[in-house]
């Protein structure tokens, strides 16, 4: 690694309101990272993707020299359409983004399972995908389900929905708000307790918003994401997307007992 690392990464740290802040955010050792920025040592493999996971930069960007890696940044940030401090909902939303912790370790792709809402009784299979993207936990979830009747005129036998969100990992759980991007006519929120496992398996949660029924009514489910992978054929996971009878046998035991609830504790969901 070059000796421009230090100062880039002072650079970086610049458009936070401190070193605290940006240590506290990456979990790191603040006289650790003081060295980091110093030049004195440089970070494992492991903490290298961590900050550039949270910068939203790669590695050999790092080693840029200082003015070449300015330039890069300036040009990353101009070319933003909208910026803090021109747009009231961005800067509603300003504070979370700055509190958020990181949560890189749970970006990829999840099967959700949640009891339908539209159709109670049955369990909704969707497919998830969270990612990184300049800082931001942005997601996208993709429904499909049977059309209840027949229609005439060749039209689909299935009723597809694509929600777009944001994730805010705050106190201790990952927060998931989104809306209905085809008809722009929902929003939703999940709530996720995290796992606190070296590995990733399955996350309990809830989920609100309404039914897609004529009345549209209110609604509130127990969640659960089973976590897939970073890669995965999408093709594939997208054929099992469906309303499942609540004892198919594609349903394991575990998954209905998340959902039935028979795993709660105290009011609370047990972590994986």
């Amino acid at each position: 690694m070059s000796d421009h690392f230090g100062s880039n990464l002072k650079l970086l740290c610049s458009h936070y309101r401190s070193i605290a802040e940006v240590c506290r955010k990456l979990s790191l050792n603040r006289a650790q990272f003081n060295r980091y920025l110093a030049g004195q040592s440089r970070p494992t493999a492991h903490n290298l993707k961590r900050i550039c996971d949270f910068f939203g930069v790669e590695p050999y960007e790092l080693e840029m020299p200082g003015d070449q890696f300015a330039r890069l940044i300036g040009a990353r940030s101009s070319s933003s359409p909208v910026q803090s401090g021109n747009d009231p909902l961005l800067d509603l939303f300003e504070p979370l983004r700055q509190q958020a912790s990181p949560m890189g370790r749970y970006c990829g792709y999840y099967f959700e399972y949640a009891n339908c809402m539209s159709v109670p009784g049955h369990i909704l299979l969707s497919l998830v995908h969270l990612r990184e993207e300049r800082g931001n936990y942005l997601f996208e979830r993709q429904e499909r389900q049977e059309r209840q009747e027949r229609t005439r005129g060749g039209s689909e036998d299935w009723v597809r929905c694509r929600y777009l969100g944001a994730a805010f990992f705050l106190q201790d759980r990952m927060f998931l708000v989104d809306y209905e991007s085809l008809t722009g006519n929902e929003v939703s929120q999940t709530i996720l307790i995290p796992s606190f496992k070296s590995r990733i398996n399955r996350l309990n949660g809830i989920k609100t918003g309404v039914s897609s029924g004529d009345r549209r009514t209110p609604a509130c489910t127990r969640v659960v994401w089973h976590y897939l992978g970073d890669e995965i054929n999408r093709v594939n996971a997208y054929r099992q997307l469906m309303l499942y009878a609540p004892d198919d046998p594609r349903i394991d035991d575990d998954i209905r007992e998340r959902l039935a609830g028979a795993k709660l504790r105290e009011g609370l969901f047990e972590m994986e």
